[in-house]
């Protein structure tokens, strides 16, 4: 357990740097909004990985373990990388410092497919709700070491120390995965290409319900966080108070919430765990409207932000989980990923629409909108055999 936690802790500690800390720096050092914006293409990568996610599967130099491979190779390439990085002059070649990013992103999530099918293979059935918890917790503190932790950190030290600490914390990170032995089986010759694979696992019928409950199990939740945000400022809370509230605090939580969530996996058949953790998601949306109708008192907007992200880390653990028993050994990357990718683009593309709907029905009727979404999710769960 203490491999994965340091996987993917490790892996989203500059993912969380660029998108997150980055932008925030680029802006104090006087950047434009324009070449700030750039910054969510480095985004890309998490949309996209489930394109190469074969290729995790199919090669690798099993001499060295075929997933601890590809581990070791891609944090090693982000460790480089973000060396070169910090000795860039952000505001001479900013540009350059995008193009690495983005390369880096690239390495991090495809470190991420190798660490997800690692994980798939490592673990047995009764191990993976931990597993899991571990893998959404670990993303949880990744965030909170690579944003919030950083940014303190580019205050204090400036741009060349905190990318040298950066770097060193991913090279001490690899010492877990160097001294894992990974049991290498022998895998199946596959000679059907890239898009005859991804067309063979979209074409299982009995996937489709699955996959649509996964792509809308936490709609709501991303339509309704994203608007929050915004409604604290217009409450009059300030960028530290919203940072240590949803930043730090909240994010904390999460990882409490996700480590409880892969506890109660083995108490609990997937299938319940999947309803109560939707019924927690529309109860807690339900506590929006509440600041949505000016209550701005900083002990419920903090219970607010800590129920929802204690709940969300639950709710990830346990679809992660569901995620990893539909994976097949012999394509565990693929299947992990493809899930996964489809959960995410599902969340980005309800939340980029969560503003334009807040315009036009307020705040309230936006949150009303989330607990029905919610509650569709959950009649398409209650159809489901786990």
């Amino acid at each position: 357990m203490g491999l994965l936690a340091s996987l993917y802790i490790s892996q989203y500690i500059p993912l969380m740097f660029f998108y997150e800390a980055l932008p925030v720096y680029l802006r104090q050092r006087g950047s434009s909004l324009e070449a700030i914006a750039l910054v969510n293409l480095l985004i890309l990568p998490v949309v996209l990985k489930f394109l190469w996610s074969p290729l995790i599967d199919r090669y690798g130099f099993t001499r060295w373990g075929h997933y601890r491979f590809w581990i070791v190779l891609f944090q090693v390439m982000v460790s480089l990388l973000t060396l070169a990085c910090a000795f860039i002059d952000i505001e001479q070649n900013l540009n350059l410092l995008l193009i690495i990013g983005f390369v880096m992103c690239v390495f991090c999530t495809s470190q991420d497919i190798a660490a997800d099918a690692l994980a798939v293979n490592l673990l047995t059935p009764e191990e993976r709700g931990l597993g899991n918890g571990i893998q959404v917790s670990g993303h949880y503190l990744g965030a909170v070491i690579g944003s919030g932790g950083m940014l303190i950190l580019l205050d204090r030290l400036a741009w060349q120390k905190t990318l040298l600490l950066i770097a060193l914390i991913m090279v001490i990170s690899l010492l877990p995965i160097l001294l894992h032995q990974e049991v290498v089986t022998a895998k199946p010759v596959v000679k059907a290409s890239i898009s005859k694979e991804l067309a063979e696992f979209f074409g299982r019928r009995e996937l489709w319900l699955w996959l649509l409950i996964l792509a809308t199990y936490t709609t709501g939740s991303s339509m309704a966080i994203t608007m929050f945000r915004p409604l604290l400022v217009d409450l009059g809370l300030s960028t530290a108070q919203i940072g240590l509230l949803l930043g730090v605090v909240s994010y904390g939580v999460g990882t409490i919430g996700a480590l409880i969530g892969g506890m109660t996996v083995n108490f609990l058949d997937r299938k319940k765990l999947l309803m109560v953790g939707g019924c927690l998601q529309g109860i807690v949306i339900l506590g929006f409207l509440l600041p949505a109708w000016g209550i701005s008192s900083l002990v419920i907007l903090y219970l607010l932000g800590i129920t929802f992200n204690g709940i969300y880390g639950v709710a990830e653990t346990a679809t992660s989980t569901i995620k990893m028993d539909k994976s097949s050994a012999d394509s565990a990357g693929r299947d992990f990923t493809i899930r996964t990718s489809i959960a995410f683009i599902s969340s980005a593309i309800a939340g980029s629409f969560s503003g334009t709907i807040a315009e036009a029905v307020g705040y309230s009727g936006l949150f009303v909108l989330c607990v029905g979404l919610t509650l569709g999710n959950l009649l398409l769960i209650s159809r489901l055999k786990v």
